[in-house]
């Protein structure tokens, strides 16, 4: 215990000062975001008026609401600590290689860095895809089912909340991202030997239905949007299987050793021939 001791010490002191470098780069990046939440909040409205534009609608349309006096001061917290989390993810991303780094060998460290700078890109590809297609697609869904009023007919207008359309958007971009991370997720899997190739193309007709249930969850009941995570949840998943046969570690040397010594050799065998006779 105490020769393990220093070494403990030695760790946690690490483990403290990358989660305050952690730490300060999420709250450098939370200040930022919060002294731009109103820009921030109105780029995240185009999605929404490309949605408007489609209907042949005019910009005074677009139109948010907040029914509470502090609804919108915490809407732009949640701006600030998705702001922060999404610049300081690098830096996390960074500090958590740094940290694990030592305990690995070289070709592990030179396997595992590819997929560290992956994880972000992929994580921009599934947030991109939300703003520039399934947040307008979704939006349109809802603004087709205003209902003009007249006779024996009620109004039906579409104002949306600040904090719900925040809530939305933010949990669409979290779900497309994290889903984009699939193929890093199950291709890291493959290289630790706890899945196969042929494991995953055998079971794809359950990860199909898992597709699809997931989508439906998480986003919103139209159609277009559920098809529009489900469909790029399962070509991720047919990448994923590519990439698993791409990456997947060659045969260890040690198990051809193992049963060369399990067979038996001929000056073995002649003992035990010996024995049986003499019994």
């Amino acid at each position: 215990m105490e020769a393990t001791a220093a070494p403990l010490m030695e760790h946690l002191v690490e483990l403290r000062r990358r989660l305050i470098w952690c730490v300060g780069g999420f709250l450098a990046g939370f200040i930022l975001s919060f002294a731009f939440a109103t820009p921030i909040f109105n780029a995240l409205v185009v999605p929404f008026q490309w949605a408007v534009d489609w209907h042949g609608m005019t910009a005074d349309d677009v139109q948010f609401i907040y029914t509470a006096p502090q609804e919108f001061f915490f809407t732009q917290i949640k701006i600030g600590a998705f702001g922060g989390l999404v610049l300081a993810f690098p830096l996390i991303a960074t500090q958590l290689y740094l940290f694990i780094a030592p305990g690995l060998y070289a070709n592990e460290r030179g396997a595992f860095l590819p997929f560290l700078l992956a994880t972000p890109i992929l994580f921009l590809i599934g947030a991109a895809l939300v703003y520039f297609m399934i947040i307008p697609m979704a939006m349109w869904f809802f603004l087709s089912l205003e209902q003009t009023g007249g006779e024996g007919v009620a109004s039906i207008q579409h104002l949306p909340r600040v904090s719900e359309y925040l809530s939305l958007i933010m949990t669409l971009i979290f779900a497309f991202g994290l889903v984009f991370q699939l193929p890093v997720a199950l291709t890291l899997l493959s290289r630790a030997g706890l899945v196969t190739p042929e494991g995953l193309a055998n079971k794809r007709k359950y990860a199909i239905v898992i597709a699809f249930v997931a989508a439906a969850i998480l986003t919103p009941p139209d159609p277009m949007t559920q098809l529009g995570l489900a469909v790029p949840t399962i070509l991720l998943y047919e990448l994923s299987i590519f990439m698993a046969r791409r990456f997947q570690p060659p045969p260890s040397e040690y198990d051809e050793e193992d049963e060369e010594d399990d067979d038996p050799e001929p000056g073995d065998a002649a003992p035990d021939s010996a024995k049986a006779g003499a019994s």
